[in-house]
């Protein structure tokens, strides 16, 4: 907020010098009607129309000083009201309570997904060393009781991830449910 207002603060004064220069440049000389030829100028202007676009741009000026005298106006009275802080509506609250339970959720479907891939590739490696040892014609029964528990916990991992999957729908539709009720309760009051 203060980079907008210190850039304000830089375009007023730019203007004011601009303003001013511009001022000093076409400060208007005072003609009169006996200085003015009474024959067009080599470009073909006459002296009556110089006459009126003078007028026309000593109008011009005097608006666009009301307009800068206006702007100053506005921009001091715009510093000096402070800025309200905006409160959060009870429906943003809620809004953003919903979104970081949404987002709870999705944190822990994600590491429940995570746990499912890890358990799926250790039963992978399992089943390969079991058949590296069946092919050899070896029945280690530690890598029978290792791809074993490699199944169980995937299987676990599966269960946890549905889970955790179910968690989030019923976090999504909850508050769309509550809502409804909330609009069929008050629908019966009215009744």
């Amino acid at each position: 907020m203060t980079e907008i207002d210190e850039l304000q603060g830089r375009l007023t004064r730019a203007l004011d010098r601009i303003a001013q220069g511009v001022t000093q440049l076409s400060a208007p000389l005072p003609v009169s009607e006996e200085d003015l030829p009474a024959e067009p100028a080599a470009d073909g202007v006459s002296a009556a129309e110089i006459a009126r676009l003078t007028e026309l741009l000593d109008e011009e000026k005097i608006a666009n000083s009301q307009l800068e005298e206006r702007n100053r106006a506005l921009n001091a009275r715009l510093s000096e009201t402070p800025a309200p802080a905006p409160a959060p509506a009870p429906a943003d609250a809620a809004l953003q309570e919903q979104f970081a339970a949404q987002r709870e959720s999705l944190a822990e479907l994600d590491s429940e997904l995570q746990r499912l891939r890890l358990s799926n590739e250790m039963l992978r490696k399992s089943c390969e060393d079991m058949r590296v040892a069946l092919q050899d014609g070896l029945g280690e029964p530690h890598l029978i009781n290792q791809a074993m528990l490699a199944e169980l916990e995937s299987l676990r991992s599966a269960r946890a991830v549905e889970q955790a999957e179910l968690r989030a729908v019923l976090g999504a539709i909850e508050p769309v449910l509550s809502e409804s009720s909330g609009l069929a309760a008050q629908q019966e009051t009215v009744q």
